[in-house]
């Protein structure tokens, strides 16, 4: 039992892994591929970016045509023809072509977010499985370790050198670790049923039981500096700042008068007029509050980014500050659980009849209580490692 449980402990020690970190990105590759839900984002995103692109540019021309029939006969009959069109103060177009282009880059930063939300996701449901995987191999082990017992004890009661208390104690035992293993199957199939529904409903093999070690980020605020330049929701925020100034121009450029440009002609009889036709819109009503409104969105906004900002900058300080507690937690928990292994003296004791049956599977579990938490640390570490490379 002791050579099974340092054999396992060397491992997780070294890290020497099935599933390296190719495998957990071709993973990835997959899923983003595959994804119905990014599928769907991907033809979202095209459409919007369309939709940004209209009414930006000039208003249609506008095309008259007048045939009027003169009263009495003799006067003959009178016709009409214009063609016009409107322009706004030129500057417009420039600020309309600029929020159009940061909305359309705005689309695209919305369809990273929802992508690394996916993919992070993706990620747990893995590191869900190792964690599982890893278990399921641990109990297999120690299921292994029950039943000896159990059939040891079952000799014994029948040779008359155990009592009815004990056989049905080592059957309990092996009882309790093989439907904690039926349960540990049953999760395992519905973290890959999640990772298939993930996959868009293709099949992935999944056998490993080891994570890939990931460094954590060294010197935080230096990291941090590329992080908040990697992360889409505060680039977000910077380009909807740059669209609400770019707003207040816009305002500031419709409420300079609209002009009017064109050709007209009117014929009548024996008579013909024609010529250039120009006019002015002014804009005295329609655009009122506008420019004010425009310059308190961006004040807003520039308040948003900032909390975004101090948010954003306390969460990933935290998880840094927690995984860096973690990763030598379970460094040195992993070096004391060798050092006070015991497993193999509580046998010796057991097999010379100086502890119980009861005793010996309590202590055991003792043991088997700290590996299992390691197991929950290293997956706990792992996800949050994940968290912070979204932003890598």
């Amino acid at each position: 039992m002791k050579k099974i449980v340092i054999s396992f402990l060397t491992l997780m020690a070294i890290s020497t892994v099935l599933l390296s970190q190719n495998n957990i990105e071709e993973i990835m590759l997959e899923v983003e591929r595959n994804n119905t839900t990014l599928s769907a984002l991907r033809k979202n995103t095209e459409a919007e970016k369309l939709g940004n692109r209209t009414g930006i540019y000039l208003e249609n021309p506008e095309v008259e045509f007048h045939y009027l029939w003169g009263s009495p006969l003799p006067m003959g009959n009178r016709t009409d023809f214009s063609v016009s069109q409107s322009f706004d103060f030129p500057t417009a177009y420039k600020f309309r072509n600029v929020i159009s282009d940061n909305r359309n880059e705005q689309v695209d930063l919305e369809y990273q977010k929802q992508r690394r939300e996916i993919l992070l996701q993706t990620s747990n449901v893995c590191y869900e499985l190792i964690y599982t995987n890893a278990l399921i191999a641990e109990l297999n082990r120690r299921l292994s370790h029950a039943e000896s017992i159990a059939n040891s004890f079952k000799s014994k009661y029948e040779a008359g050198d155990a009592n009815i208390l004990e056989f049905n104690k080592s059957q309990l035992n092996f009882l309790t670790v093989n439907k904690e293993l039926e349960a540990l199957e049953i999760e395992k199939a519905a973290l890959l049923a999640d990772l298939i529904r993930l996959n868009g409903g293709v099949v992935l093999e999944f056998g490993f039981n080891e994570y890939q070690p990931s460094p954590i980020p060294a010197g935080f605020d230096d990291w941090y500096t590329e992080a908040e330049k990697n992360n889409p929701l505060l680039n977000w925020l910077k380009l909807e700042i740059d669209n609400s100034r770019m707003q207040e121009k816009l305002s500031n450029a419709m409420s300079l008068p609209k002009l009017q440009a064109g050709y007209m002609s009117e014929k009548v009889v024996d008579e013909q007029f024609q010529g250039l036709t120009l006019g002015i819109s002014i804009p005295l009503w329609e655009n009122k509050n506008t420019v004010k409104f425009a310059k308190a969105q961006s004040l807003a906004l520039q308040s948003m980014e900032a909390d975004r900002k101090l948010q954003f900058y306390n969460h990933l300080k935290a998880l840094h500050s927690k995984a860096t507690a973690l990763q030598a937690n379970i460094e040195g928990y992993r070096e004391q659980l060798l050092r006070f292994d015991n497993t193999d003296l509580l046998k010796k004791a057991l097999d010379q009849g100086e502890i119980s049956l009861i005793d010996y599977i309590l202590e055991l579990s003792v043991y088997y209580e700290s590996i299992n938490a390691l197991l929950i640390q290293e997956l706990e570490l792992n996800k949050i490692i994940a968290e912070l490379k979204q932003y890598m």
